[in-house]
């Protein structure tokens, strides 16, 4: 087995999944399996912060900086998830949120709410840019371009010369017709979740997406099976966050 210079293991096989699809699987997920959506938000905060610490801040967190770009769904709710782990690992986490506090959807505000009780409080992006960026603005939900703050935090990123590592997709991918719209995170990894999205894997949209990571959110194996479209999903058996071959 290939293991990318990080650590993870090389490996493919997975089928991709549009944007109706993953809302299916999200759906499945709780009315079938009891798996909740703070549970998943848990899990894919573990990952992102697991990937950023083994690869970007090279398996030493303490005194790094890194900024987290939140929007107001799940994507953004996973970012802070992921925000919360790299301040316990010694990280100097900012926080910069795409809306308002209590315009936020009820999950995600509970993981902000967390974070300000351990002294964590969203501002304004830092004048110095930071080692590493967290882009968790939007995800497999995008409808139309990037626009307003969210426009404005993407091109922010972009501009920094910092590295980007983005969440589920980078923000600015339309995951139902799997293409780059314009203005899109240029990421230099995505960690992707449950399943590759739709046009992650192509060749004409890697400037956007760099290298490419999937993980493991505890889907349950047989529930892909009861997909309107049946998906056939080999096991997370080596590892909980493999990279795809490119």
């Amino acid at each position: 087995m290939q293991i990318d210079p990080f650590g993870f293991p090389i490996v493919g096989g997975w089928p991709e999944i549009d944007a109706a699809g993953m809302a299916e699987v999200d759906l499945l997920m709780v009315e079938n399996y009891g798996i909740t959506l703070p549970q998943m938000m848990e899990n894919a905060g573990w990952s992102l912060a697991e990937l950023a610490r083994r690869r970007f801040l090279r398996g030493n967190a303490a005194g790094q900086a890194v900024t987290v770009l939140a929007g107001g769904g799940g994507n953004g709710g996973g970012a802070l998830a992921a925000a919360r782990r790299l301040a316990g690992w010694g990280v100097q986490v900012s926080i910069v949120l795409a809306q308002e506090p209590d315009a936020m959807a009820p999950v995600p505000g509970g993981q902000l709410a967390v974070l300000r009780q351990i002294g964590l409080h969203p501002g304004p992006p830092p004048r110095t840019a930071p080692g590493l960026i967290l882009d968790g603005l939007i995800g497999y939900s995008l409808r139309g371009e990037p626009r307003g703050k969210v426009r404005d935090l993407i091109g922010w990123a972009n501009e920094s010369q910092a590295e980007i590592l983005s969440l589920d997709l980078p923000s600015g991918f339309d995951a139902q017709i799997g293409t780059l719209l314009h203005g899109a995170v240029r990421a230099t990894a995505t960690l992707t979740l449950a399943l590759p999205k739709r046009g992650l894997q192509a060749q004409a949209n890697r400037h956007a997406v760099g290298d490419l990571y999937l993980a493991d959110i505890s889907v349950p194996p047989a529930l892909y099976e009861r997909l309107s479209i049946p998906r056939v999903v080999p096991p997370f058996a080596v590892a909980d966050i493999v990279r795809l071959p490119t």
